[in-house]
């Protein structure tokens, strides 16, 4: 019974799911953790699908400057409640995009959800994104940004 505790915490803390749906995934994966893990991963996604078409006014934009300030980047990240917006996970999330926009250069939107995470390569920002999304049950999504660097142009994505 603690080995599946253990489990149950550990998928938790690696998807962001609630306990019973972990709970829940466990058994219907009969045990295999990576199933489950999965299952949660499909599950989210239709989650974040159905709360697509929900209109998300509020958020935050969140600035990242690297070392030396020769490169910056500015993200709007757009959530449905303020409440959500001002949550630290939110807020942390925020500054990672951010942070990828500046070391990555993606042109667009589409581009930024398709690249690996910096920190960790076996997840893409838009996984991230949905799995907040999952988490605060609300329509989280990147609106825009914008890469600065010294001495070059601009470069805006919408």
């Amino acid at each position: 019974m603690a080995n599946s505790r253990d489990e149950v915490k550990r998928l938790r803390e690696e998807t962001g799911a609630g306990v019973m749906d972990c709970k829940r995934a466990l058994e219907e994966a009969k045990g295999d953790f990576d199933r489950a893990k999965s299952l949660i991963k499909e599950r989210g996604l239709a989650r974040a699908q159905k709360k697509a078409g929900r209109e998300a006014k509020e958020g935050i934009v969140e600035a990242y400057v690297h070392g030396g300030g020769r490169i910056g980047a500015l993200v709007e990240l757009s959530s449905e409640t303020d409440f959500v917006a001002r949550n630290d996970e939110f807020r942390e999330l925020a500054r990672e995009i951010a942070m990828q926009v500046a070391a990555m250069d993606p042109q667009d939107i589409d581009e930024l959800l398709a690249q690996a995470y910096i920190r960790d390569a076996s997840k893409t920002i838009g996984e991230l994104v949905t799995t907040l999304a999952s988490t605060t049950g609300e329509n989280v999504r990147v609106r825009r940004f914008a890469r600065f660097q010294l001495g070059g142009s601009n470069g805006e994505a919408a």
